[in-house]
């Protein structure tokens, strides 16, 4: 068994996008898309990372790609294959480049081992699979050690980061003190927000695109509410039954009708709220960084207060055992649970904590659109955070957003017009006084919501990711002709 695994890709128009974003813009990406395709002389363009479930990256790629591929571009996805020490390595760069200590501390010299022992093994079986003219590009630092091996085999190498932190700390120099050498020759590095890129690393090599949702895929696409609440009931968020005029359905992204199927793994005291209770919620990875216990905290001072109205708390997150790169998730959410054992009953009876099944990434999604969807206040309370794909998704559902003023939530939320930032992540009495006026004011939580709605369409589909993207590897193209490389055809390595 190889260390790449492939993920397929389907292909999708962008005709879709006309009715939402006019015939313009649509056009305006096609023209791009020609001229990379020419330039391409029949290359592919790869993307790498280090999962297929899980996380912002595992949730743009797929229509991003597939859009790509309906414009009759060569791109591919493949994920890469480490042990469990590497991914715990890999997290510990994750939350230094945060500016948090996280588990373990920041990453150290003698981590260099395991890290580019696992790099190598996997840039060496992807450059087997490259051609003349090829571009990668490499996802977040899982991969950025891949880098040089695979310049050093003629492939034209993109690094993007998604992550990244407002201020310096000692932490995050650490972080990029471990990955820098890997980046001296990449020439070409992607982050979210230009606060993101390290001095040292700034200059014209630099781009900044922001991340994007796809509007049309299971987890953004329109749902009756009927539906909304069929799927809910069936997993067990919801009272039931389900209503005999909706059944638990949803489009997959090949097009294709599908049924939920599954249900979620439900821990709470009493029944489930019945479906005329305002939830708060916030649906995330089991990740320190995002605070879900820091938000069970706050929405517990919300009900000793006396201001919880009759509305209820969702925190909603994947299977702990489904992601791969991700092994704090266990831990995390038995930490969220422990701290819910702990709470009044009457804070544990409004509190809902909901793993979901993944074994089905399209269902994953259908039941976190119908959860975002019924939510009157989608929560966002991260300690530190890349750019909130969360956010954006909740936005472009017109809800109501609260979240932490850090990382890319700022470029989203327009500070009481499209959603209310708290400064302080930690201050829960800030969080339970913004939840407390948006609860018991359902005029306001339209208005938000509306707007929102505007700017999500406007700033954060996946059309303007695409242009952006397109025009990045256009201008590396013009900038580079394709390498004069053979092909070993007795190895199939680049020559």
């Amino acid at each position: 068994m190889g260390l790449i695994s492939d993920v397929e890709i389907g292909a999708v128009s962008l005709d879709r996008f006309v009715p939402v974003l006019g015939p313009e813009r649509v056009a305006t990406t096609l023209g791009i898309a020609a001229s990379v395709r020419e330039k391409l002389h029949g290359g592919a363009v790869w993307n790498v990372n280090s999962t297929a479930v899980g996380g912002g990256v595992a949730e743009m790629l797929p229509p991003l790609l597939a859009y790509a591929r309906g414009m009759q571009i060569d791109a591919r996805w493949v994920v890469i294959h480490g042990e469990h020490d590497f991914f715990v390595l890999t997290k510990r760069v994750h939350h230094a480049l945060h500016g948090s200590v996280g588990e373990g501390g920041p990453p150290h010299e003698v981590d260099r081992a395991l890290y580019e022992a696992t790099c190598t093994a996997n840039a060496s079986e992807l450059a087997l699979r490259l051609g003349p003219g090829d571009v990668v590009i490499l996802h977040d630092p899982q991969t950025a050690g891949m880098a040089p091996h695979l310049i050093d085999r003629g492939a034209r190498v993109i690094w993007r980061c998604h992550i990244g932190a407002d201020v310096r700390t000692p932490e995050v120099d650490q972080g990029w003190a471990f990955l820098r050498p890997y980046l001296e020759r990449v020439p070409v590095l992607v982050f979210s927000r230009r606060e993101y890129v390290p001095r040292d690393l700034d200059g014209p090599r630099v781009r900044i695109i922001q991340p994007s949702i796809d509007a049309f895929s299971p987890k953004n696409e329109d749902m009756d509410v009927d539906v909304v609440r069929a799927i809910l009931a069936h997993v067990g968020v919801l009272s039931g039954p389900c209503p005999d005029r909706a059944s638990p359905v949803y489009t997959r992204r090949d097009g294709s009708p599908a049924r939920v199927e599954r249900v979620a793994d439900i821990v709470r005291a009493g029944p489930a709220p019945d479906v005329d209770v305002p939830l708060v919620v916030q649906v995330s990875r089991w990740d320190p960084l995002k605070d879900m216990h820091g938000v069970m905290c706050g929405f517990a001072k919300l009900i000793a207060s006396g201001r919880a109205g009759d509305s209820a708390l969702v925190l909603a997150g994947p299977n702990v055992h489904a992601v791969a790169d991700d092994p704090e998730g266990p831990r995390v959410y038995h930490d969220v649970l422990d701290g819910w054992y702990k709470l009044p009953p009457s804070a544990r009876a409004r509190i809902t904590l909901a793993m979901l099944p993944t074994a089905d990434v399209d269902e994953n999604a259908a039941i976190v659109n119908a959860l975002q969807r019924h939510g009157e206040i989608v929560v966002q309370k991260s300690l530190h955070e890349g750019f909130g794909l969360t956010v954006t998704e909740a936005m472009w559902k017109s809800r109501t957003v609260i979240a932490t003023r850090t990382g890319g939530i700022q470029d989203q939320i327009v500070q009481g017009e499209s959603g209310i930032m708290i400064d302080d992540a930690l201050d829960l009495d800030a969080f339970a006084n913004a939840l407390a006026g948006l609860v018991s004011d359902p005029d306001r939580r339209r208005r938000m919501g509306a707007a929102a709605r505007a700017r999500a369409t406007e700033h954060f589909l996946g059309i303007r990711h695409l242009l952006d993207y397109a025009a990045v590897i256009d201008e590396m193209l013009s900038a580079t002709a394709a390498p004069a490389r053979t092909v070993d055809q007795s190895a199939g390595a680049i020559a």
